[in-house]
């Protein structure tokens, strides 16, 4: 879910500032009030741990076919991609041909872009050959958890891991998944939980005080030692 001109009033990346109270007495990140489609999405799925190949493939896909638009007609188009295109079944787009693209450049319920449908089917096939599985490739660029962020500008749009995992998909094959679609993947599936520290939405309410180091993809954390020399240290010190 990456954050355009066009998301600025109902993205579901905050907006500047910090929790909105609702009309149902809950805080919530800015985002996640403009809409109703995007309370029930900010409530219920947004940062949510998702895990499976499919669901996983599903979302990396809708992030890419959102480039450029609001991450709401994407929510709102959600079944008819998914009808469109076999419940994201990997298997079953794999094996999508000349056919299909024009099934699915004829069918007004999805986004209509060529290269992304393209790009949908051969994400697909290369996923379809992965050894090991998408869920695994994704999941081993998590990092640890870091600070609760406190207002929308204390959220990044690229990280270090967002940027590794983008290399790592790259590398096997996908296209469209540029540092800072990975970051949104990350972001939706639960890999990181940037709701905001006061919303109650968020998984672990970080101790008054605390703010943890995050984990940069070269295994450092912010006070600037990799967990080798935390190892290393430790041993030394037995």
């Amino acid at each position: 879910m990456e954050t355009t001109s066009a998301d600025i009033a109902d993205s579901p990346r905050p907006a500047p500032g910090g929790t909105v109270l609702g009309t149902d007495g809950l805080l919530r990140c800015p985002w996640g009030t403009s809409a109703a489609d995007y309370i029930a999405y900010h409530d219920e799925e947004w940062g949510r741990p998702l895990h499976g190949d499919d669901a996983l493939f599903e979302r990396l896909s809708l992030e890419a076919f959102q480039s450029g638009l609001s991450w709401l007609t994407i929510l709102r188009k959600r079944p008819a991609f998914r009808a469109a295109f076999a419940g994201f079944s990997i298997p079953a787009v794999a094996r999508f041909g000349d056919a299909d693209v024009q099934r699915l450049l004829a069918d007004a319920g999805i986004v209509r872009n060529r290269a992304k449908i393209n790009a949908a089917i051969g994400n697909a096939r290369a996923a379809d050959a992965m050894e090991g599985g998408l869920s695994e490739l994704i999941w081993s660029h998590a990092p640890e958890p870091g600070p609760a962020p406190r207002k929308v500008g204390d959220v990044p749009a690229v990280t270090p891991e967002s940027t590794a995992l983008a290399k790592a998909l790259k590398k096997a094959g996908f296209v469209f998944v540029g540092p800072t679609t990975c970051y949104a993947l990350m972001q939706a599936c639960g890999l990181v939980d940037d709701h905001l520290a006061d919303c109650h939405a968020r998984r672990v309410k970080a101790p008054a005080g605390k703010t943890p180091a995050r984990k940069s993809a070269a295994g450092k954390t912010t006070a600037g030692k990799t967990l080798a020399e935390k190892s290393a240290a430790a041993k030394v010190s037995r």
